[in-house]
């Protein structure tokens, strides 16, 4: 069986695209009880039209139900457990044991334990199986003999992480958003404490304790060959641009593996692709030895916003295409379309109108939806960048 390319959505748009550029599976959080309150996040309604949307496609949908419960959160779980349910998910992530039961009892959907529950061993592994549990996603923690031995040991389906931001504590288990800000950080508000800058008296620029992004790309064929059942890619927060070019990047990754055309210069050309689209340094982490310096910043640093985002294909009539603008560009600019087809298209912009039809020549204001004429055929969700990659 083909592992599992997992993607994150914080919004109905980002869960089509995910489904769109190469993802197997999405993982969404409703309204309640997920870690990532400061995300749009679904509702019912929502949640019913993503269903409908994967499912049509082939794919799944996982709702996280992660926070770490207190006896005020629970009022009204079991019945948005029923809600969710009948809107057509696949499964729950959770980390509170309590509702393992419950789900598994009353429902014909799978669960899985969260990364928040912090699972570094095959014998926590072994009494979740026999609790019914489906999956495992193990703490971020866990090198890569760990895994090999807790998937030789259970045989478990065992999900990791495989890019993006990574917690600066234990999967998770931290309480500087509590003390800083009045916001608990498991129960979904998170104020990343951990990214902050402090003035320390004795040094001469700022402390940091933050923690490079996770990029396991060099390590697919790896992974896979362990026999991890699911990859994992951390943001519902980020942005369609990021999750399209992720996704295809690892899409690509795993495909090559499974056919055999994975080479040293495809691995070379998607880690360019995928440096690109972060602004922060990478590592691997925990996966070969334990963190170290070189996995953190320490001192001060400096992130830019991607500015190589450009816009985004929202619709189409005949020849005419409509899109939503993020970063500035102009006519005769040269650009990159990416499609949902892993197509890249490098072009020159011709012409540029605004909503109203009137031909402009910039396009400098955000958000804004601008018109092009292009004779060719561009899928919608197709993404217009700069050019990455001669």
């Amino acid at each position: 069986m083909k592992v599992e390319l997992l993607s994150p959505a914080g919004d109905l748009e980002r869960l089509k695209i995910a489904c769109s550029y190469g993802a197997d599976a999405i993982y969404i959080g409703g309204r309640d009880y997920s870690l990532r309150a400061n995300a749009d996040n679904f509702s019912i309604e929502d949640i019913k039209e993503g269903c409908r949307f994967a499912h049509e496609l082939g794919k799944k949908v996982y709702l996280t139900l992660n926070i770490v419960f207190h006896n005020e959160d629970i009022d009204g779980v079991y019945d948005y457990i029923k809600a969710v349910v009948d809107a057509g998910i696949d499964a729950f992530i959770v980390s509170d044991l309590f509702l393992v039961r419950y789900i598994k009892k009353n429902f014909q959907v799978e669960v899985h334990l969260s990364t928040q529950a912090s699972v570094t061993n095959y014998l926590s592994v072994n009494f979740l199986k026999q609790e019914k549990i489906d999956r495992v996603v193990l703490a971020r923690e866990v090198n890569r003999d760990d895994i090999k031995e807790i998937i030789e040991k259970t045989g478990m389906d065992i999900e990791i992480f495989i890019h993006g931001a990574m917690c600066t504590f234990v999967s998770g288990r931290c309480v500087l958003s509590n003390y800083f800000t009045n916001r608990d950080s498991n129960r979904g508000g998170c104020a990343q404490i951990c990214r902050f800058c402090f003035d320390i008296n004795d040094l001469e620029v700022p402390f940091s304790m933050a923690v490079k992004d996770l990029n396991m790309a060099l390590y697919i064929k790896d992974m896979i060959e362990l026999g991890v059942r699911s990859f994992k890619i951390e943001g519902r927060m980020r942005s369609p641009f990021y999750l399209a070019v992720v996704l295809s990047s690892y899409r690509r990754l795993i495909d090559a593996v499974y056919n055999n055309t994975l080479t040293d210069d495809i691995l070379e050309k998607e880690m360019k692709i995928l440096s690109r689209v972060s602004n922060r340094e990478n590592s691997t982490h925990f996966y070969f030895e334990e963190a170290s310096l070189k996995d953190q910043y320490y001192t001060g640093r400096q992130e830019n916003s991607n500015q190589d985002y450009l816009g985004i294909v929202m619709e189409r009539q005949d020849n005419l295409y409509t899109i939503r603008q993020r970063n500035y560009f102009k006519v005769g600019d040269k650009i990159e379309i990416i499609t949902p087809n892993m197509d890249i298209i490098n072009l020159e912009v011709k012409n540029l109108y605004n909503e109203k039809m009137e031909r402009i020549e910039v396009a400098n204001q955000a958000d804004s939806i601008l018109k092009m004429e292009l004779d060719m055929d561009i899928p919608i969700y197709s993404m217009l960048r700069k050019p990455y990659i001669s």
